[in-house]
């Protein structure tokens, strides 16, 4: 079926920073939307600390060190990236806007930007990939049945993905009291198209635990990290890691990459903020492996000091989708410019002419 075209929306007067989309969002998305696309689980305290840390942290500037040879490249398991800034899998992106991941991919697209499709997309991987650019990887989460985990598989590499990122911090639901309130649905027509034909999880009846008794017992294990690693060729980065040694143990079990990640504070409230939890990974990984991280980016300069951090790269999540409710592909588009723009400028400004040359010493913790 002919998809309808991308939609293309006027981003509103003195929306000029990501803190304005966010603000515009608020006012535009439906109470059920808003809670879930900004809520974190229980009193938000890990998704405002992910900010706060980014805070923390003064720049150290350099001066006097102009280079004609500034860019910001990086290379990615053979591919190579305009920058190090990826779109992060966001699910359910039709509550923010009719266009959905589509809009997203294309804007990705414009602005050579890394493209991370969650399996909970409300378009399917395969329209999605039509409008995406060549940088395109798909979020797994393992199905209840190994026969479609593989299928999503062998889905995403015949649609020309490059890397497979699996979560695994995520085994249950976390315990998010935004949506609770509004009591969060989805809206009619809207639902995670990748996984149409595929099983639920059966939730038993009973009067025992359905967490510890369910959950627990069915939750992914090391065992299915070999697996999915044995059975594609994509690189598999694994999405959720907080402690050193079980980076290592990623590592050891063939992980191609590791996402400093707490979902945004979306699963378990009080866990550290990613940026706080990253030097001691990327310590440990010691460049055998990609780190990248999510949580908390506002600003080109936040990018800055998480690369100094000892990322290789990040990902951006709440403030995609703030903008695309705003201003659709546009607005996703102009989020990313800003972002590369900043980081860019605060290059520049700390002497700074390639990725590589951002490290510690640029930064001062107060």
């Amino acid at each position: 079926m002919t998809q309808p075209p991308i939609e293309l929306c006027q981003i509103p007067l003195g929306v000029i920073c990501l803190a304005d989309y966010e603000r515009v969002a608020a006012q535009r998305l439906d109470p059920n939307a808003w809670a879930y696309l900004s809520g974190g689980a229980g009193d938000e305290i890990t998704t405002r600390w992910n900010r706060e840390a980014f805070d923390r942290i003064a720049l150290l500037p350099r001066i006097l060190r102009g280079d004609a040879g500034a860019h910001t490249r990086i290379e990615l398991f053979g591919h190579a990236f305009a920058h190090p800034i990826l779109v992060a899998p966001v699910a359910y992106q039709r509550l923010a806007h009719a266009d959905g991941e589509r809009a997203t991919a294309a804007a990705a697209a414009a602005q050579d930007a890394g493209l991370v499709l969650s399996t909970l997309a409300s378009e399917t991987l395969e329209d999605v990939a039509a409008l995406a650019g060549p940088r395109r990887w798909l979020q797994l989460y393992l199905q209840p049945r190994r026969a479609d985990t593989l299928d999503l598989v062998r889905r995403a590499e015949a649609a020309g993905y490059e890397a497979l990122m699996l979560t695994v911090d995520a085994p249950v639901y976390g315990a998010r009291d935004r949506e609770r309130r509004v009591g969060f649905a989805l809206p009619p027509g809207i639902r995670a198209q990748n996984l149409v034909g595929y099983p639920a999880r059966p939730v038993p009846a009973g009067t025992g635990s359905t967490v510890l008794d369910h959950f627990m017992a069915t939750a992914p294990t090391w065992d299915d990290v070999d697996w999915l690693i044995a059975h594609t060729q994509l690189p598999v980065l694994l999405k959720g890691i907080l402690d050193p040694e079980d980076a290592e143990l990623a590592i050891a079990h063939g992980a191609a990459g590791i996402v400093v990640s707490n979902h945004g504070g979306r699963t378990l409230d009080t866990l550290p903020a990613t940026l706080d939890a990253l030097p001691s990974i990327a310590e440990r990984v010691a460049g055998r492996v990609p780190v990248l991280m999510d949580g908390g980016i506002r600003r080109g300069t936040d990018i800055f000091k998480a690369i100094a951090s000892g990322a290789t790269a990040v990902l951006v999540g709440r403030p995609i989708v703030y903008a695309l409710a705003v201003a659709g592909a546009f607005g996703v588009a102009h989020v990313l410019k800003l972002l590369r723009d900043e980081l860019e400028i605060a290059m520049v400004l700390t002497g700074c002419a390639r990725l590589v040359d951002i490290g510690p010493r640029h930064l001062m913790r107060r």
